[in-house]
């Protein structure tokens, strides 16, 4: 089997979310996501996909943050974790929002239809005060200085044009792990874009929540996706919170809808009205970790044992 997995964003509780439906998928199917063939991580699923390829196993990735032990593999791997330092201070002056890049302008002027309105947005805010370089100079210390020996694309959005770029194609800049997943999750307005050869990128869900359409050219006989930013259909409700969640709905389905299409199966796990019920609304909040951990990891274990789902993974069990 060959099997695409794909990480969407979703803050520290999306990390959560990611951690708590791998680990459930392995312990319901003996599936462990450090055998995908391709991984595809936006923003919080581009450092969960990090992990994942540097060799934590979806036990170890739940146990830390479930503040439980680890086996002794991952402990190895989680002790050349540095220091993360202080990323809630912003740095620096407050700035104006930006005028268009002329590139960008071109684009808008010639090609209007292949930008998104919430990309536009996202590269035309004030530049973000928190350098990501914060947290990600810990991160090198697990990824070492160089990309993974196995597929994993990495995506941001670069703020000259509004270009979707993948890091670890063989068509984008060359850069460290690290790095590309500071680029990734480089939160518009509120993180410092990261500068990679001369162009300066932001959170790859400036684009999309989880750019699952990307996996189309392998052709997987599988797609598995964790989206914390979308929402279950029993967790679909009219009102002011849930509305980015139904537009990041709408866009997954869209990718699906195209994967489906070309007869590649999916699977997506989004977050049930109790998973949101302890996710909350700020994606950003800390102290969640092992409770989301918990809850999703229970919910994963109900709806694989489903038999439309038991249908769909019997490939991988």
């Amino acid at each position: 089997m060959t099997v695409a997995l794909v990480l969407g964003a979703g803050g520290l509780t999306g990390q959560a979310f990611h951690a708590g439906v791998l680990s459930g998928l392995a312990d319901a199917t003996g599936w462990d996501a450090r055998d995908a063939a391709l991984i595809v991580g936006t923003s919080a699923g581009s450092s969960a996909g990090a992990y994942i390829r540097t060799g934590l196993s979806p036990a170890d990735a739940a146990a830390t943050l479930r503040g439980r032990p680890r086996s002794a593999e991952g402990d190895e791997i989680m002790g050349r974790l540095g220091e993360a330092g202080d990323w809630r201070t912003p740095v620096g002056r407050r700035t104006l929002p930006r005028p268009p890049h002329a590139r960008l302008l071109r684009r808008l002027a010639t090609r209007p239809w292949e930008l998104r309105p919430e990309t536009v947005v996202a590269v035309s805010l004030p530049k973000g005060r928190v350098p990501p370089e914060t947290w990600t100079d810990a991160l090198h210390g697990v990824t070492g200085p160089g990309w993974s020996r196995e597929p994993l694309w990495i995506c941001a959005v670069r703020v000259e044009d509004g270009h979707r770029v993948v890091f670890g194609r063989d068509d984008a800049p060359t850069t460290d792990l690290a790095t590309a997943v500071g680029a990734s999750s480089a939160i518009p307005g509120y993180f410092r874009p990261v500068e990679i050869g001369g162009h300066h990128y932001v959170d790859g869900a400036a684009y999309s929540a989880t750019n699952a359409d990307l996996v189309l050219p392998l052709r997987p006989d599988l797609v598995i996706i964790s989206s914390p930013m979308s929402v279950a259909r029993s967790a679909m409700t009219l009102d002011l919170r849930t509305a980015p969640r139904l537009h990041f709905r709408r866009r997954l389905a869209q990718e699906v809808r195209r994967l489906r299409t070309a007869g590649i199966p999916v699977v997506a796990f989004q977050p049930s009205p109790e998973d949101r019920a302890v996710m909350g609304g700020d994606t950003m909040a800390e102290g969640r970790d092992a409770a989301v951990v918990e809850q999703v990891h229970a919910t994963t274990l109900r709806r694989v044992a489903r038999a439309d789902m038991a249908r769909r993974l019997a490939a991988i069990t």
